[in-house]
């Protein structure tokens, strides 16, 4: 298993956010959390990178012990996290973004270089010389991802990627998540959108108010209807 996260509870500050949260991710799994907004994807994700540490509970990658282990560590395992809220640097250009997050390999070339992600995103090639704040939402979406491929990751943390975007640009998500997993990449991500997730997916977890209240394959969730209206709106 690549990734075991093992009852873990987290808080912000007192508060209590996630209430023994289990999941599993296998290699080459493409494992989606869906719940509403505030329903706690985001902070097992933070969980399991290391931003918000759990109180008790583990988190294994590649049988390691990760808990609580300082984020850059965690990146440096193999782990990429593509966060909500972008956070590229907005007064460098496109192509310097990628070189900040370029991993240097002992012994080896990354896998992913600057060629590799422009032919992935053709339209960053474009804008290589231009200002990441110049960008467009689903550009720096794009510049997002990409640069967290630099880093040469074995398990990829999308945390909402299609949220805010234009439906053309969400379907480029969608091509950018098959294609890598085709590669053989692990995405664990996290989304509202319950179509594009049934979609680019082979399992899910629901998670509702901390707690997580389902789990099973694509298929399965799809025939549940009881399920999806109670948890997920649909």
């Amino acid at each position: 298993m690549l990734l075991e996260v093992q009852r873990i509870n987290t808080y912000y500050g007192l508060s209590h956010i996630l209430f023994d949260v289990s999941l599993e991710v296998d290699q080459g799994e493409v494992v989606v959390l869906l719940g509403r907004n505030g329903a706690g994807k985001t902070t097992t994700m933070r969980s399991v990178m290391g931003l918000t540490a759990p109180k008790d509970g583990k988190v294994l990658y590649k049988g390691q012990d990760v808990t609580g282990m300082v984020p850059f560590r965690v990146a440096r395992l193999g782990i990429g996290f593509v966060p909500e809220d972008r956070r590229i640097f907005p007064d460098l250009t496109v192509q310097a973004n990628l070189d900040v997050g370029r991993k240097k390999i002992r012994g080896r070339a990354n896998k992913w270089t600057d060629q590799r992600v422009y032919q992935l995103f053709p339209r960053l090639k474009e804008l290589s010389k231009r200002r990441g704040g110049l960008l467009s939402g689903g550009e720096q979406q794009m510049l997002t991802i990409a640069r967290t491929l630099m880093g040469d990751p074995d398990l990829l943390l999308l945390d909402e990627p299609s949220e805010g975007l234009a439906p053309i640009i969400v379907k480029d998500v969608g091509r950018f998540i098959d294609s890598v997993k085709q590669e053989g990449m692990t995405v664990l991500l996290s989304e509202q959108n319950v179509k594009f997730s049934l979609k680019h997916s082979d399992r899910a977890y629901i998670v509702d108010s901390g707690h997580i209240k389902y789990t099973g394959t694509i298929k399965e969730l799809e025939k549940d209807e009881e399920i999806k209206k109670r948890y997920l709106a649909v």
